[in-house]
């Protein structure tokens, strides 16, 4: 195979979508796998919608997903093949010499058909149940009547001739032969009035001077292959590979959009999701191994992806699934890494003052005990924020089911007191010796395990649940779980 180079061409109209994330990383798996290059094109040409501020969203979530690119944006010292935005190969004029070749080839013409005129055209071959598609009629233009046009102003659009009869066939690496009737195709606009080129031709004038050897896109653009494939075959140029993926749906069956989940990627990172989980999950989206692997590590996708494994069936996207695969990665992680990942998560969402009073080997510590809670790295606030509180946070129900219950409150108020005074005499303050203190301390008062347990843990959290007992009372410290205990016995006993 000769040298690999793929690219990502999103367009800065907005947020970086999951589908858009799941064609990007195809294309980076691929160059990766082929020790190829992963170029990012910025393809700008809407200027009514594209803006600077979605290309650092662009670039942001690139950055994130560490989707890194041999070529563009901020890397591009190739001058060989820059610039990587396509407002900028305008300016140099890139798309209208091509444009002009095609011309004095008699594959292009200039069309002064107005919008309305063509829109009445589509609605006359609507009516007529023929493809609604332009006429041609200006490519019968005269010399003459070109001139013409010229001195009564109008300006023209530039339109590929495409062929009348015939047919094209697209060899694609993940559908097999895809055959395209030409008389259904329309004479599409290659220039528009202002000078802008289209998306189809654009993208096939850089994919050329940019060397790009194989095209991986999502099946929504099958439909552009033909008119791209004449353009390549008019101007003599060698085609690079063409691979569409399998659409992304909702669990509905629908196309994917917000009533599913977060379109957005960088969503994704506000929720707490980890990177390496986001790529693993939608690495699965349209692809597996022969063996069905499920979770991954970044080099094993990139040693194991095979495009020729891509499925032709579309994927539905499982929120749930990415959840519990989220979980995984988390917990595969010791407290360490788990901590830097959260104090980045932290800077990012600007949330830093909620701990920045918090001690850093206690919440290291904390982290450890509830790991196996932890789903998204937003958990970690809420399971592990008691530790830090100076006042206990009574949660209600643990209070009127555990402190203050008819029969219980008793006994509560003795195991509190025993505790306050024994506790505090308690050298071994470990959570083995401290389980032992419980269970004897039950054995003493004739009463069940759970009535010296529930109480302690309410007084010292104010909630029911939450880590192992004896390990939160040995990570939160003898003076610190007395004190709470004593704060307790104060608010609800005396």
């Amino acid at each position: 195979m000769t040298n690999v180079r793929v690219r990502f061409a999103p367009s800065p109209t907005g947020d970086l979508h999951i589908g858009g994330v799941r064609t990007a990383l195809f294309n980076w798996l691929f160059a990766k796998n082929k020790n190829g290059k992963f170029i990012l094109r910025i393809e700008d040409t809407d200027e009514a919608r594209s803006t600077r501020t979605y290309v650092k969203v662009i670039l942001d979530a690139m950055k994130w997903l560490k989707l890194d690119w041999d070529e563009g944006p901020g890397n591009d010292g190739n001058l060989k093949y820059s610039p990587y935005y396509q407002m900028e190969r305008k300016e140099k004029g890139i798309y209208q010499k091509y444009a002009d070749e095609l011309i004095a080839k008699k594959f292009a013409y200039y069309c002064y058909c107005t919008p309305e005129e063509v829109d009445t055209m589509r609605k006359k071959a609507h009516v007529n149940r023929i493809p609604p598609k332009y006429d041609g009629r200006c490519r019968y233009l005269t010399l003459e009547q070109i001139e013409q046009k010229k001195k009564e102003g109008k300006i023209p659009v530039i339109r590929f001739k495409m062929p009348n009869t015939g047919t094209i066939i697209l060899n694609d690496i993940i559908r097999g032969d895809v055959k395209f009737d030409n008389f259904l195709l329309d004479d599409f606009v290659i220039i528009k009035a202002n000078g802008i080129p289209t998306y189809n031709f654009a993208c096939v004038v850089d994919d050329y001077l940019m060397e790009i050897t194989h095209v991986l896109r999502g099946d929504d653009h099958i439909s552009n292959a033909p008119k791209q494939m004449h353009i390549y075959n008019a101007l003599n140029w060698k085609m690079p590979e063409f691979a569409h993926l399998a659409m992304i749906l909702g669990s509905d069956g629908s196309r994917l959009s917000k009533r599913h989940g977060h379109m957005s990627v960088l969503e994704y990172r506000k929720e707490g999701y980890l990177q390496e989980a986001l790529i693993n999950y939608l690495a699965l989206l349209g692809w597996s191994t022969e063996n069905s692997q499920q979770v991954f590590t970044i080099e094993e996708m990139k040693r194991k992806f095979a495009i020729e494994r891509c499925g032709t069936s579309p994927s539905i996207f499982d929120p749930m699934k990415l959840l519990w695969l989220n979980g995984e990665k988390i917990r595969s992680k010791d407290p360490e890494e788990i901590y830097e990942l959260f104090v980045d998560w932290i800077n990012y969402t600007g949330n830093v003052k909620l701990i920045e009073n918090w001690d850093t080997e206690l919440l290291k510590k904390a982290i450890f005990l509830e790991r196996d809670k932890i789903r998204l790295l937003k958990d970690i606030l809420s399971l592990v924020d008691f530790f830090f509180n100076k006042d206990v946070d009574y949660k209600e129900e643990a209070v009127q089911t555990v402190l203050t219950a008819e029969k219980l409150k008793d006994i509560a108020k003795i195991v509190l007191t025993e505790s306050s005074i024994r506790l505090s005499k308690h050298y071994d303050f470990s959570a083995i010796s401290l389980e032992k203190y419980a269970r004897d301390l039950a054995v003493e008062k004739n009463i069940k395990t759970s009535q010296v347990f529930h109480p302690i843990r309410v007084a010292i959290s104010g909630r029911k649940q939450g880590p192992s007992l004896f390990h939160m009372m040995e990570v939160m410290g003898k003076k610190e779980v007395i004190r709470r205990i004593n704060i307790t016995i104060d608010k609800f006993f005396i």
